[in-house]
């Protein structure tokens, strides 16, 4: 749901409110304004982000990065002019372009007396429970010394991220895993338009809702460099503003937009977050997991996992798709096949089969989304 009637004055109050409380913040920077147009490393660009973010530590936030990058870095040292589609040489211009790429970081940063850390995770570091867990006690350990975390993933050897994934999605998972009070996309769109380009095209100040008016306002990306666009960084709102995160997308070529963001003027679109944070379990069921398998319910158990907050019983089963074990994390659908929740599983498939009237989800491992 796009901001239309929502008033001008209460966006602005609103905006203000919530970016005044965000003391942990998480910034994602887009390939597209970390490289310019032959695939090169814009370092004069890099630098005022850098003071920025140096400007909003002074300021008494702490900021974390993830940061794109690294494959456009390395597509220049080896000489590709277009993004490579072969698995191997992706990760090829990942493992040279990331250690480009955060010797740039170290070197900035260091100008302003602040030191820079790598972290490289992938989507099983986050799924894991306990390096999930792991993860989140490093990232608050740095921040703890002053340190500014520089997020990417880890290109070079994992597959999954660079088929699938993309790196709005894994800076809304580290504002989920923290979590952050804010997150600040800065791509190189204004934020979410009306009517992009054309002769009366308009920005989205606020959006409450991903609906499907607001999805058909999006596109993908004709970048050589970059994956995604305006789709994944829906879905990637979608995550934060389910954890209770509100986000921010801004044109990071605009010099001094991050430190107008966070001083709460009316540049780039505000994502609402909803109006509970979901608790540390929670986020990790809700958004950590590829599901091992579905379990499709009645109305009946759909009424009572969304609006009476009851464990999910097998009678109110109707089928079940895929192969999973006891402690796996699935999907809960209805007839339509509309996944409206998340759980741990109780029991695999097969022991759910020979177990009737047992809860096969309880109510504190089930999400609703």
């Amino acid at each position: 749901m796009l901001d239309a009637g929502i008033g001008f004055c209460y966006q602005r109050a609103v905006r203000a409110k919530l970016i005044a409380d965000a003391k942990l913040v998480v910034v994602k920077l887009g390939t597209g304004i970390l490289t310019d147009r032959r695939n090169r490393l814009a370092s004069s660009r890099i630098k005022q982000i850098v003071a920025q973010v140096a400007r909003a530590r002074k300021a008494g936030r702490e900021v974390v990065l993830v940061s794109s990058g690294a494959v456009g870095a390395g597509m220049e040292a080896l000489g590709y002019e277009k993004r490579p589609t072969r698995l191997e040489e992706l990760q090829a211009c990942a493992a040279v372009g990331q250690s480009r790429l955060m010797a740039v970081y170290q070197e900035l940063f260091a100008a302003h007396e602040i030191q820079a850390a790598q972290v490289l995770l992938t989507h099983a570091d986050l799924q894991d429970h306990d390096r999930h867990l792991n993860a989140r006690n490093t990232l608050m350990a740095l921040l703890a010394r002053g340190v500014v975390p520089v997020i990417n993933e880890n290109d070079a050897v994992s597959f999954t991220e660079l088929t699938v994934g993309d790196n709005d999605k894994l800076s809304a998972l580290v504002a989920a895993l923290l979590p952050a009070d804010l997150l600040v996309l800065l791509t190189t769109a204004e934020g979410l338009v009306r009517n992009f380009g054309k002769a009366n095209a308009k920005l989205v100040a606020t959006v409450n809702k991903i609906d499907a008016a607001t999805r058909k306002l999006a596109g993908g990306t004709q970048s050589s460099t970059s994956v995604g666009g305006m789709a994944s960084k829906l879905k990637a709102a979608e995550i934060v503003m389910r954890a209770g995160i509100p986000m921010l997308i801004g044109n990071g070529m605009q010099r001094g937009v991050l430190t107008k963001m966070l001083a709460a003027e009316s540049v780039g679109t505000l994502f609402l977050p909803g109006e509970a944070k979901l608790k540390g379990r929670k986020r990790w069921i809700a958004f950590f997991h590829h599901p091992q398998g579905a379990l499709v319910v009645d109305d009946g158990a759909k009424a009572a996992l969304r609006e009476n907050g009851m464990s999910l019983l097998t009678p109110g089963i109707v089928d079940c798709e895929g192969h999973f074990e006891a402690g796996d994390v699935v999907k809960i659908c209805d007839r339509h096949g509309t996944e409206f929740a998340q759980g741990v599983a109780k029991y695999s498939r097969a022991a759910m089969e020979k177990n009737p009237g047992k809860v096969v989800v309880h109510r504190d491992h089930l999400v609703v989304l």
